[in-house]
């Protein structure tokens, strides 16, 4: 029952939730009404369509947090008996910064099964709660107010701007927002921490980006850019690719143009001996030395 709740409460569709959980509609939505009754109070708003109101949110986030010491629990016991040692779930934006470390641990841990989900942070703050993922790399803050998070910084670096060989800005050592003003932009979805800081830097500048290219693939960008279709933002370590893509490269004339890449894992609570070690793994990293874009 609870995690039917989680799931109607996720998508706020009980059709789609029905989906997803493989069960009929009907037989789903006596379920939310039974646990409705029980707690005396409904759960959502259904004026309209259906929406999580307050007292539905205030019982997620215990639902949630219960669920996750239950199956936090499950796998410390099968820790104990020496059957969970062997898996570590780890969520990332994108994993395009971590084939280095992931592969360095893998060829140190062969025996550990490694599970990546690849999420938005505000996902991340939700399987967080859950305790359904052991650690987290993201390059912005995770939205998880009523979460203690332990956090290492991993890197601290620049971003820079990618314009096509040949463009005007080519050749340039830095470039203002101000120049940047009528460029078409390539950039991520909605809520990607790239896309964040081209539209808080430009905000700042009372300017409005023009995107011509969005999408879900931050190793794409590059490639795009030096086929002459916009410039864009890349962390500076898009520059150490092994084979790089033909772009030009300018600093931004802005202090404020960082990212800053951070491992981060509940405070509290039980962390498997896979997830120590592979949380150790990534700490310990050269993070300076090489790897890929993220």
């Amino acid at each position: 029952m609870l995690r039917q709740f989680l799931v109607v409460a996720r998508l706020e569709h009980l059709s789609r939730a029905a989906g997803e959980l493989r069960i009929a509609q009907p037989s789903l939505s006596r379920t939310i009404a039974r646990l409705e009754a029980e707690l005396g109070t409904p759960l959502f708003d259904r004026a309209g369509r259906l929406r999580l109101n307050d007292a539905g949110r205030v019982f997620r986030a215990h639902v949630e947090r219960s669920l996750g010491e239950l199956e936090a629990g499950r796998r410390a016991v099968a820790e104990t008996v020496g059957e969970g040692f062997g898996t570590v779930r780890l969520a990332s934006e994108t994993f395009l910064a971590l084939t280095g470390p992931l592969a360095a641990f893998k060829r140190a841990h062969s025996s550990i099964e490694i599970e990546l989900y690849q999420m938005p942070v505000e996902e991340m703050a939700r399987r967080l709660r859950a305790q359904e993922v052991d650690l987290c790399v993201a390059s912005q803050p995770i939205p998880a107010d009523d979460l203690e998070l332990e956090t290492v910084r991993l890197l601290d670096e620049p971003v820079v701007l990618a314009v096509p060989l040949g463009h005007p800005l080519a050749g340039r050592g830095s470039v203002g927002i101000d120049e940047l003003a009528d460029e078409p932009f390539i950039t991520t979805h909605q809520g990607h921490w790239l896309r964040r800081l081209l539209e808080r830097l430009f905000a700042g500048r009372g300017l409005v980006p023009r995107i011509v290219c969005e999408g879900d693939e931050p190793g794409a960008i590059q490639a795009l850019i030096s086929a002459g279709l916009g410039i864009g933002l890349n962390p500076a370590f898009a520059r150490r690719l092994a084979e790089p893509v033909p772009v030009a490269w300018a600093d931004i004339d802005s202090p404020d143009c960082r990212r800053t890449l951070t491992l981060v894992r509940p405070a509290s609570g039980h962390l498997s001996a896979a997830a120590r070690l592979m949380r150790d793994g990534i700490a310990g990293w050269d993070w300076n030395g090489g790897g890929a874009p993220g």
